[in-house]
């Protein structure tokens, strides 16, 4: 990931990018090419201590064979992003943008044994379910055995032992606060979840919060 200066942004922003988020593609080296899947994933640990992403594929999905001991993989996290128009700058001599969050995530892959997936579909669930309140979550346990065993064989699991972690918001940081302030509202002006997901973030920054 080519990290500008003025966008960079650390492990403690980084994180929670990550966490919330908590879906992403998973890129996995091919003799041939690359190849990639888009996966929910759950993270544990912290950067001091054994941070590991979790997350399972289709066994239907030959993309976990290429995964063997020592396997180097990547996983793209992207937050919101939008694009800025010129105008909403309220100065001369600007350019459109387009902003964005995203963290690339690159470490050693393992398969995990089938023994692991019931309670790493449990964690994920519980993880998704609880965002979901006041309705009561939803448990592997309110499936018949028999069909949730046949379902748990259909999956691989995958632990991606994490050795580094780039990540920039490309905001507009680089911009005067009048500049940036348009930027937010122009976006706000727009309306939708993304816009203003970027705005949230540029007020933020601008306010210190």
């Amino acid at each position: 990931m080519y990290l500008h200066p003025a966008f960079e942004i650390g492990l403690a922003e980084a994180l929670p990018i990550l966490q919330q988020r908590a879906f992403g593609l998973l890129i996995v080296p091919t003799t041939h090419a690359p190849v990639g899947v888009h996966v929910p994933f759950l993270v544990d640990g912290t950067p001091d201590a054994n941070l590991t992403i979790s997350l399972h594929v289709a066994r239907a999905n030959p993309i976990h064979m290429h995964i063997g001991n020592g396997c180097k993989v990547l996983l793209v996290c992207s937050g919101p992003d939008a694009y800025v128009s010129p105008d909403w700058y309220g100065s001369e001599q600007q350019v459109p943008s387009w902003l964005y969050a995203s963290v690339h995530v690159s470490g050693t892959a393992e398969i995990l044994a089938p023994g692991t997936h019931l309670d790493h579909v449990d964690r994920l669930a519980a993880q998704f379910e609880s965002r979901l309140a006041p309705k009561p979550p939803w448990t592997s346990g309110k499936m018949n055995a028999d069909k949730r065993d046949v379902m748990l064989k259909a999956i691989v699991a995958i632990t991606i032992h994490v050795e580094h972690i780039h990540a920039q918001r490309k905001l507009v940081q680089h911009k005067s606060e009048a500049e940036q302030r348009g930027a937010a509202a122009g976006l706000r002006d727009r309306g939708d979840r993304a816009s203003c997901e970027i705005a949230d973030m540029i007020d933020a920054d601008l306010n210190g919060t």
